[in-house]
């Protein structure tokens, strides 16, 4: 059996430490829009569009340990791609606004670009342009 797929996109959820900080970065510096906001179990749920996924952010009940492991020393889930058109746009803004980069932006093979910054709660964020 395989999976169907009720659109071509994937979601992500991500517990956040500050709510305010987090919207702050994916919205105003990476330009999310925020389409929904709700309660759940588990704490209160900000659902901001990227193309068609969403990237679902948690204010959580009760609050988690910081975890700021570099990538390549833990296992599970470790970054969020994002696809992108204007890479040297996003650099220049996050670099403005002071965003930590894991990774400055550098040709990974003839053609492909990538940059690496880390969000409020450092969940490394990669932003892939490909020309």
């Amino acid at each position: 059996m395989t999976i169907t797929p009720d659109r071509q996109a994937i979601d992500v959820g991500i517990l956040v430490s500050d709510i305010d900080r987090s919207l702050a970065f994916y919205q105003t510096i990476l330009g999310l829009e925020k389409v929904e906001e709700i309660e759940v179990w588990f704490g209160r749920f900000h659902r901001l569009r990227f193309g068609e996924s969403f990237v679902k952010l948690v204010d959580p009940l009760v609050p988690a340990a910081a975890n700021r492991p570099k990538i390549e020393d833990q296992r599970g889930i470790r970054y969020l791609t994002f696809p992108v058109r204007n890479i040297d746009q996003i650099c220049a803004t996050c670099e403005q606004a002071g965003v930590p980069f894991e990774k400055h932006r550098f040709e990974l093979r003839p053609g492909v670009f990538i940059a690496m910054v880390r969000d409020p709660d450092g969940t490394i964020i990669e932003f892939v342009e490909r020309r």
